[in-house]
């Protein structure tokens, strides 16, 4: 197994050592104090340092960092769908993305609390470039996903990542969480990139590709926030290409995206957790010939799903309304609910930029359009 050890995190033989290394580091201390505010540093620290397993430092530690996140930046997160899953079964979960961390924490909690396989989950090379963060990744069972690359190095690096996913679904029973695209979504349209399922597909066994999908069993995840807490800081890279600019990201820019979207306000959250993709798969294989056009059925399968059951928030049907000069959805949110929204794209959007305002509106607003789409009355 030493050719995925470039992407893979510790194994549990390795956490404790791991550990020993970051026990001290200020930023332990700070994750460690957010965690538990009330308790004295040493108390934790032992703790920390009897930890030998991924699951416990997840479950002891990282899972009261996830309630106090949901304590202090929202009014709490509820779910759908979790009944469908075994409990030891594993499931390659295909989400839209819309926070860097706390999509896969969320749902990873959520797993948790209804008592079903935690996942081993993609995150880009590029969010933990500082050692601690790498180490931190490694703990909580992330893996790397290699960014900038040239094609051939994209292409070895592909099908690394690949065996890996398999290895880790087939043979290790071992739940994997990947995004549906490169990056987090931008403009509220979640749409899943092809590329993506073609590099899943890279690490199958089968004659016929569909027979792995249906092996890994795909289950579409939908994660929906009532405020986006980093939906400003998307303005910059949506006027970039709007512009037809190459958009080149200030130093740090990651890392403050990151820590915007613990402590930002997100109000309500929901994680649906959509059919797993059986008879789906059965029906592209018997109608589609080739591999990409069994990709791309597959790719628009995933997007119906995680479409169709997406939480819509008064924000959404608010900023709808605004954009499209409409009272179309007046009964589904308050006048309290629309002042808030209009105070804060007020506070956090430059009026006189047309351009900015109608993205940021459009932001709230795509979900409810793509919704529209699979139900005559919303």
């Amino acid at each position: 197994m030493k050719r995925f050890d470039a992407i893979r995190p510790f194994y549990d033989t390795e956490i404790n050592e791991g550990i020993l290394k970051i026990v001290d580091h200020p930023m332990m201390k700070a994750l460690m104090n957010f965690c538990f505010p009330k308790v004295e540093d040493e108390v934790w620290k032992d703790q920390l340092k009897k930890t030998h397993s991924i699951r416990d430092f997840q479950c002891n530690f990282i899972y009261f960092g996830v309630k106090q996140v949901l304590e202090k930046s929202s009014e709490g997160l509820t779910t759908s769908g979790f009944e469908k899953l075994d409990n030891n079964t594993p499931y390659l979960y295909i989400s839209n993305h819309r926070d860097i961390v706390l999509d896969t924490t969320f749902l990873n909690a959520s797993l948790f609390e209804h008592g079903k396989l935690m996942t081993s989950s993609a995150i880009g090379d590029n969010l933990v470039k500082k050692p601690f963060l790498r180490m931190l990744a490694k703990l909580n069972r992330n893996f790397l996903v290699q960014r900038g690359l040239a094609p051939r190095e994209l292409l070895v690096s592909s099908k690394l990542l690949s065996h890996y996913i398999a290895q880790l679904l087939v043979h290790e029973n071992r739940s994997v969480w990947i995004a549906q695209r490169e990056g987090r979504t931008k403009d509220g349209n979640d749409e899943t990139n092809p590329a993506v399922l073609k590099m899943i597909g890279m690490g199958s066994d089968e004659q016929n590709l569909m027979d792995y999908f249906r092996k890994i069993k795909v289950v579409p995840v939908s994660i929906s926030y009532e405020y986006d807490p980093t939906d400003a800081l998307k303005m910059p890279q949506l006027m970039a290409e709007n512009n037809n600019e190459i958009y080149i990201k200030e130093k740090n820019e990651d890392i403050m995206t990151l820590l915007s979207g613990i402590i930002g306000q997100k109000k309500r959250i929901h994680i649906h957790i959509g059919d797993i993709l059986e008879t789906e798969i059965d029906d592209i294989k018997a109608n589609y010939d080739t591999s990409n056009k069994q990709i791309q059925a597959l790719a628009q399968v995933i997007d119906d799903s995680i479409l169709s059951s997406y939480k819509l928030w008064p924000t959404n049907y608010i900023a709808y309304d605004i954009l499209h000069k409409t009272s179309r959805h007046q009964h589904l949110y308050t006048e309290n609910e629309k002042s808030l929204f209009e105070r804060r794209l007020e506070m956090r959007i430059d009026h006189c930029n047309p351009f900015a305002l109608q993205s940021f509106l459009a932001m709230y607003a795509n979900p409810v359009v793509n919704k529209l789409k699979y139900e005559n009355v919303i």
